[in-house]
């Protein structure tokens, strides 16, 4: 799938689901939610998590929240990107040209 066709399906499946309902600033909270739990991730890969209430996971576990953690994080900006009748490639575009502006001259 393109980015567009996978922007389109994320945008109908969460109207679907009810979900895109929320405004942009829920939006954005529900974003901050996802990279935290990212990070939680990230951490369980790096230096592991010591709880007694949690059993230890395997590589590939934890391998596999982290991924589906990313996935939540782009779901969440690919909807507030719609919000804004902006497409990711444009995102992806501005960021690419934003960086090799400000460090072309490296």
């Amino acid at each position: 799938m393109k980015e567009f066709e996978i922007q389109q399906w994320i945008q109908d499946f969460y109207k679907q689901r009810g979900w895109s309902n929320y405004g942009p600033f829920e939006r954005i909270a529900f974003l901050t939610e996802e990279v935290g739990e990212t990070a939680r991730a990230v951490r369980a890969i790096e230096i592991g998590r010591d709880r007694p209430d949690e059993d230890p996971q395997s590589a590939e576990k934890l391998r596999q929240d982290f991924i589906e953690e990313l996935g939540d994080i782009l779901g969440n900006v690919f909807i507030l990107a719609s919000m804004y009748d902006v497409t990711i490639g444009e995102v992806l575009e501005a960021h690419k040209d934003k960086l090799s502006k400000r460090y072309s001259k490296e």
